[in-house]
Parts: structure tokens; C-alpha cells; sequence
């Protein structure tokens, strides 16, 4: 990490603000990118084709994250890794992260160490820097983070471009998390590899700008279910959207955890949200990008059905529902 262990018992009254801001900032160095990095009123980065991209998601404590079921460590690196996956959906890559911390004056510094190192990790796997932020004062534990991305000369891929006879496809893994959450709410803590795909996600960075480069007409990161998301692409781009079930890959890790679990593991693929994958649909006549499986097709009309049919309590997560 970087501090002394002596300062790990301090709480973050004892430490101060701008002592907290030295601790999370000091001698990480910064990338190419980050042209002014942390320490100044604001940070500055290089834009080369004159856009940036920019997505912001707040986590808070007991709504997003337990501690009693994940580490800081792995908090931070979850906080940064949904924001990527959002701007990895817009066929961009990552410049930069800014971040924003709440938490109360008691608050552990090996806490706030933990999310900063988990922070950087996932930050420095894409080559970028956490280049400012914010730390104040609150009863609930809450991380925010606001990532910065371009284009590299090309168009965004939006939510609204699919089009009849497109195919759908998909990048990355689905239904771990939701497994994992399963395990963790039945007070498991294995098998590891479900309960770790909830703790921290491992989107697909590099198929965002591949896809946009394939010729994606739509894309959408997977953060609150499979159908769900597919969902947000036929209401923007006024089509409907098929999935065909045998298309969709059932992992047998998912399959024997369901079973012990009394679970639909299809369920889990079709509907679980917080693996951060990519979906997206291309023109029919294109070859898929590497990483990217064909699982449905585009039509006219309106909605999103499996096998032609309406799938039971398809609707992913909703805040205040």
C-alpha cells in the first residue's frame, strides 16, 4: 500500500483530510494521460480527438457492498471496474477516474487504504490514473466514481443504433455474480470462483472498442441482467430483440451450484446483473469480433423474448422498486 503500518489503527478524524488525501495519493506516479494528476483544484487530461466520455456510479454501503462479505480492497476494485465497463460500452477507452468519498470521522484508515488500493489496482490494469477527488464527511459509507474515456477518432456506440436482422451478441461472463450473491445470502462463502465474480466483476475492457471497430450498431454494458439491459437497447432503438436459449451458454460451475442451491441457473445467466459483460448487435453480414458469441437476433416490433416467448420476471434491478 504504501503507508506505514504504525497508522493503521488511526481513524480518519485522527489522520485529517488532507492527511487521508496524501495517504490514498502519494507515490503512485501518474500515466502519460494524466497530465496534472491529484493536488491542484482540478485535474488535467488529455483528450486526443477532442471528446471525452465520461460515466459516473455511486456505491454505498449495504445497498451495494457488505463488508462483512467483501474487503475494501475489493469494494474499490468493483467501484472502479463498473465504471470502465460503461465506458468500454461505448466502444471508448478509459483516460481517467475521479473519485469521490464519504465516510464518518471514525471511519478505519486501513479501510480507506483498502478501497484506495483496490482503487489503483483496477485503475493501472487499463494504464490510468485516479487523478482527483473528493473526501467528506457522512454516516454511510459510500464510494463514487466519475470515469473518463475517448473514442480514438471514432463514433460512440450508442443504445439507439440496432437495427432488423442485426445479431446479438455478447462479451464476457453471465450469471457468476448473480450466483455469488446467492451463495453469500444463504451465509455461504464458497465456492470461491461464484462468491469472488460477485466481490469484484471482470468486465470485457478491450471488446468495447473492438466491437465499435467490428461495426457494433448498439452496445450496452450488462449491470442489471442479460434481458434486462437488452431491454434498454429495443426501447432506444424501437425494435425487438430475441434471445435464443440454447445460444446462451449455462457454465457447469452455475449449474452445480444452482442444483445445491435449489436454483435455476438459466435464470441466474438470463436475468443477474452485476457481471458488468458487454451485449451488443452487428450487421448480420459482419464477422463477430474476438470474445464476442452470437445469442440472439434483432426484428422488428417491440420488447425482448427468449425463444420467441416471453421470459418469467425478466426485469433485472431497479432501484426503489
Amino acid at each position: 500500500m504504501g503507508p506505514d503500518s504504525s497508522q493503521d489503527a488511526q481513524t480518519v478524524s485522527q489522520l485529517g483530510e488532507f492527511g487521508l488525501i496524501r495517504r490514498v495519493t502519494s507515490g503512485r506516479g501518474q500515466s502519460p494521460g494524466t497530465l496534472l494528476g491529484p493536488g491542484d483544484d482540478a485535474a488535467v487530461l488529455s483528450a486526443s480527438d477532442g471528446r471525452v466520455v465520461a460515466t459516473t456510479d455511486v456505491l454505498v454501503q449495504n445497498v451495494h457492498f457488505r463488508l462483512d462479505w467483501s474487503t475494501p480492497h475489493q469494494v474499490g476494485r468493483k467501484a472502479v471496474a463498473v465504471n470502465l465497463s460503461d465506458i468500454a460500452a461505448m466502444g471508448a477507452v478509459p483516460t481517467g477516474l475521479l473519485v469521490g468519498l464519504a465516510c464518518s470521522a471514525e471511519e478505519s484508515t486501513t479501510v480507506v487504504d483498502g478501497l484506495a488500493a483496490g482503487m489503483w489496482e483496477e485503475a493501472r490494469g487499463v494504464g490510468i490514473d485516479l487523478a482527483g477527488g473528493d473526501m467528506v464527511t457522512s454516516t454511510t459509507l459510500t464510494v463514487s466514481v466519475t470515469a473518463l474515456g475517448e473514442l480514438e477518432g471514432r463514433e460512440p456506440v450508442t443504445r439507439s443504433g440496432a437495427r432488423p436482422g442485426d445479431v446479438v451478441a455478447v462479451a464476457g461472463r453471465l450469471g457468476w455474480a448473480a450466483a455469488g450473491l446467492a451463495v453469500l445470502a444463504r451465509g455461504f462463502r464458497s465456492p470461491l470462483a461464484v462468491v469472488g465474480a460477485q466481490r469484484v466483476p471482470e468486465p470485457p475492457y478491450e471488446a468495447g472498442p473492438l466491437a465499435a471497430a467490428a461495426g457494433a450498431t448498439s452496445m450496452i454494458d450488462i449491470s442489471d441482467g442479460l434481458l434486462a439491459d437488452l431491454g434498454h437497447v429495443a426501447e432506444a432503438s424501437q425494435v425487438s430483440i430475441d434471445v435464443r436459449g440454447d445460444q446462451v451458454e449455462i457454465p457447469q460451475r452455475l449449474i452445480e451450484v444452482a442444483s445445491a442451491l435449489g436454483a435455476n441457473p438459466q435464470h441466474w445467466v438470463l436475468t443477474g446483473g452485476e457481471d458488468q459483460a458487454l451485449a451488443a448487435t452487428f450487421p448480420a453480414e459482419r464477422s463477430l469480433p474476438q470474445g464476442w458469441t452470437a445469442v440472439g437476433t434483432v426484428g422488428r416490433g417491440r420488447g425482448v423474448t427468449v425463444d420467441g416467448a416471453d421470459y418469467d420476471e425478466q426485469e433485472g434491478w431497479q432501484h426503489w422498486r
